[in-house]
């Protein structure tokens, strides 16, 4: 039964996060459904039974029914199939997280007890670090390896090929050639690292780095293959890179609980910084070369 006590602005936020509770119990159920992992599968469905008891300490309060939101779920467990277990729950937990900001603790005078939610919600967070052992996280390292040296190097030669060349076409295999040489020479260079670190799987790693590597080059020469004028290109693949650095920085912080903007921040000053200074030097070999193309 409703409790009249309650004011109603706080009535309709608890409505909305009892709309919640009824959703991310049945995102939690579904993703126990898929891990293989028995032990995190348990895991993942005491979660999904707290939640669902929180809705119902929810639904004694407010005296409405709700349904779990059919389009949050399906989102989230794409989210979960594409992008890993971690990164699609800790985005479950940060979207309950901002959809409603109730003190339950200053409920207690109406609600004895009610702030028992609030501590449940708060160990969620912890369980899912402790619970969750995904290959793509545990390699994260090599990825970033790939990902920052492809940014770093080939926003560099690509800005210098740009000045110096002048013909999108060239730059553009000049770059794809340049990129899928140093991603081999770069996974090969993991392989010998992670290996004489004493890692037990160095091959995983080297192929991680050259995956990275190459996805990143073939995503930076795109605009070589459509724009006609350099400099459209060149300004092209330099958004593209801070794209590529946001969303990778993004992930990073949800899945592992990293700061963003100062991750953020460095990796773009990083990659800009030497693209800056690279087509300075293609400025100048044109110059002094007299390179006509």
């Amino acid at each position: 039964m409703t409790d009249s006590t309650i004011p109603q602005h706080i009535m309709s936020q608890i409505e909305t996060d009892q709309q919640n509770e009824i959703t991310a119990a049945a995102v939690y159920t579904r993703a126990a459904r898929i891990m293989k992992d028995q032990q995190n599968a348990q895991i993942l469905r005491r979660i999904a039974s707290e939640e669902l008891s929180h809705y119902k300490r929810l639904e004694k309060i407010t005296g409405k029914v709700k349904k779990a939101q059919k389009g949050k779920v399906i989102f989230f467990m794409f989210i979960v199939r594409l992008f890993g277990m971690t990164f699609g729950l800790k985005l479950l937990e940060r979207d309950e997280d901002k959809a409603v900001n109730i003190d339950y603790k200053g409920l207690e005078k109406y609600i004895p007890g009610i702030s028992e939610i609030t501590d449940q919600e708060e160990a969620h967070e912890h369980e899912l670090l402790a619970m969750i052992n995904e290959q793509r996280l545990e390699y994260i390292g090599s990825v970033v390896l790939g990902l920052n040296d492809a940014l770093v190097e080939l926003t560099g030669a690509l800005a210098g090929l740009s000045f110096a060349f002048q013909n999108t076409r060239i730059i553009a295999f000049s770059g794809l050639i340049t990129g899928i040489a140093a991603s081999f020479s770069m996974a090969a260079s993991e392989y010998l690292s992670a290996k004489a670190d004493g890692e037990e799987e160095p091959l995983t790693s080297s192929v991680y780095t050259g995956i990275a590597y190459i996805i990143t080059v073939l995503l930076l020469i795109i605009p070589y293959l459509i724009f006609s004028h350099y400099l459209v290109c060149l300004i092209s693949t330099l958004i593209i890179s801070v794209l590529i650095i946001a969303s990778f920085n993004y992930y990073i912080s949800v899945a592992k609980d990293l700061e963003f903007k100062k991750r953020f921040l460095e990796m773009s000053g990083i990659s800009l910084g030497v693209a800056l200074l690279s087509f300075g030097i293609g400025v100048v070999v044109r110059q002094v070369f007299g390179i006509e193309l």
